[in-house]
């Protein structure tokens, strides 16, 4: 396994469209914040981000389906990333970047309003420690200063603790809800953010658990 990755890691290096900052490569900014569209995607497409993307499946997924739209997946595990980047170079899909770093580094990476969507796809629940909760006040202020104004949210879990203590959250920004369900697969089938599963996910699925997901943006 340790030399799998190895190779892997060294892989990933090679790959024009992952990105790997250190953290002095952040500060005071990375060189791209504010410049996604221009100098690395060159068009003025909205631009998705999904945070804690693991291995891509839903970032490489959307962008299959809406090649008029920018992707990008983060996560800090270079291992997982190499699937997705290794999807990429393969299918030679132009209109996705992933960047190996931390979900609490987003305000480095973007600048305000230049982030048209967000999704949380299964963020670690942080039993005991809410203040670590991607969806955590910290870093729902974050998300909004780099949202733009309007721009869509959406969260996706197995763990419906971390459902209920999110809309419990949401109460004191305040932020519009625009869709939740406890059972997605089973109230909502046909919405498009049930087109796409991610490995863990379908075995979850098989093994009856019920996914929760909310659709929200920050009110103004």
């Amino acid at each position: 396994m340790a030399k799998k990755k190895l190779i892997r890691f060294t892989e990933n290096i090679s790959f024009a469209h992952l990105f790997q900052p250190r953290y002095t490569d952040l500060k005071p900014a990375f060189w791209l914040k504010g410049r996604w569209r221009a100098d690395f995607f060159k068009n003025d497409h909205p631009i998705t981000l999904e945070l804690g993307c693991g291995k891509g499946e839903y970032t490489v997924g959307l962008a299959r389906k809406q090649g008029n739209r920018n992707y990008i997946g983060i996560d800090v595990k270079g291992a997982r990333l190499w699937r997705g980047c290794k999807t990429v170079e393969e299918e030679t899909i132009t209109n996705v970047a992933f960047i190996r770093s931390r979900a609490d580094h987003v305000e480095y990476l973007f600048d305000t309003g230049e982030v048209d969507e967000l999704w949380i796809t299964f963020p670690d629940p942080q039993p005991g420690k809410e203040r670590k909760r991607l969806t955590a006040p910290v870093f729902l202020n974050r998300y909004r200063r780099i949202l733009n104004p309007g721009g869509i949210v959406h969260l996706k879990t197995d763990d419906h603790q971390l459902f209920y203590y999110t809309k419990e959250i949401l109460k004191i920004f305040p932020a519009e809800i625009l869709l939740e369900t406890e059972d997605l697969y089973h109230q909502y089938p046909r919405e498009p953010v049930a087109t796409i599963q991610t490995y863990y996910e379908s075995i979850w699925l098989e093994q009856g658990k019920k996914i929760a997901y909310l659709r929200f943006r920050f009110n103004t």
